[in-house]
């Protein structure tokens, strides 16, 4: 198979509001800084892919919008997901598989304090029985929360110290919004408390990934992408056990994670009780780092937050802290979309 790698990475500074810019001149810089990475310029590359919701923006193709950022000149080849930019991620992937393209720049962004988040989410949920009571996203999290403590899994000391582990790792981010000490805070929805949820976050992410030797000559260190896959779950939340993630046991067995041990893992897990399920179905131990930059919890800008996991995964095994990676994507209520990617560097 042909080996594609992320070459190069670039984030914003995460916020709680970017109301002073609009999504185009947020990602400008962001690309700007994916490309200058590289030595490359817009028309250099192949193929663009980009991953945001309409939801969040308010109207109808919004993603158009956005464009302007890349450039209306030269024309390029561009698709766009309604999803995370891990998922666009994984349609560059394939578009450079099968050999059209050598270099692809994928981005995505998420601005989600215009509205109320946690009600913009519902919309995601079953259309018939599920979307009508209204139930949020911190509110669906909080029945899997209570599920892993009746099943013994955890307890509310547990997911503290989750809490308090992220924050403490985000202090090394300099585009973390959330760092360092972690209130204890009021219940949200019991038994989640303010430091067991993701802050509202503005922001957007791009990579640049190449194929063989064009990913070498870019880059001194490439993060080879070994495997990656993505799988769903039932729509319905009262046919799965929000105790265990089947979908991501098989996206990360698919993608070859299990064949050899990983040392690092970015995990999108936007609530601690969701880490306590990840760990279980990825069968991460104490020996894996997980979330070095934070993770979620220290910023979680909704439709790129998975492609920065990817991202951060791949910047450690760029600078060689890191030899073997697992990053990881979700999407919908309580893990319902999950996708796994296993990134390698070469041997010194």
């Amino acid at each position: 198979m042909r080996e594609i790698a992320v070459v190069t990475f670039a984030q914003s500074d995460h916020t709680r509001d970017t109301s002073e810019v609009s999504e185009a001149e947020l990602l400008l810089p962001v690309l700007q800084d994916a490309l200058a990475q590289a030595g490359l310029r817009t028309g250099e590359i192949d193929f663009t892919c980009s991953g945001s919701s309409d939801y969040l923006a308010g109207r109808a193709f919004s993603f158009t919008m956005a464009l302007d950022s890349v450039g209306a000149w030269p024309p390029i080849a561009e698709s766009h997901v309604e999803a995370d930019g891990a998922w666009a991620l994984y349609e560059a992937w394939v578009k450079l598989l099968t050999g059209e393209a050598e270099t692809a720049l994928v981005y995505a962004y998420g601005k989600t304090s215009p509205g109320e988040v946690r009600d913009v989410l519902t919309r995601q949920l079953d259309p018939y029985y599920l979307a009508p009571l209204w139930p949020d996203s911190v509110s669906l999290a909080a029945l899997q929360a209570q599920a892993l403590i009746d099943a013994g899994d955890t307890d509310e000391r547990a997911l503290a110290g989750i809490a308090a582990r992220s924050r403490a790792d985000a202090v090394a981010n300099p585009h973390a919004q959330l760092s360092g000490p972690v209130p204890r805070g009021s219940y949200v929805v019991r038994p989640l408390r303010t430091g067991d949820c993701p802050p509202v976050t503005d922001g957007a992410a791009a990579v640049v990934l190449a194929a063989g030797d064009t990913a070498r000559r870019l880059c001194e260190r490439p993060a080879w992408i070994r495997g990656i896959d993505h799988r769903i779950e039932a729509h319905a939340l009262g046919v799965r056990d929000l105790t265990d993630s089947p979908s991501a046991r098989l996206a990360a067995e698919r993608a070859g994670a299990f064949e050899q041990p990983v040392d690092t893992a970015e995990l999108h897990a936007p609530f601690t009780a969701q880490e306590v399920v990840l760990r279980k179905a990825l069968r991460l131990d104490d020996a894996v780092r997980v979330n070095p930059s934070g993770g979620a919890l220290a910023a979680n800008p909704v439709m790129a937050a998975g492609l920065v996991r990817i991202g951060e995964a791949a910047d450690r095994i760029r600078r060689g802290e890191s030899r073997r990676a697992l990053a990881h994507a979700t999407s919908g209520p309580c893990l319902q979309h999950n996708l796994v990617a296993v990134l390698e560097g070469e041997p010194r």
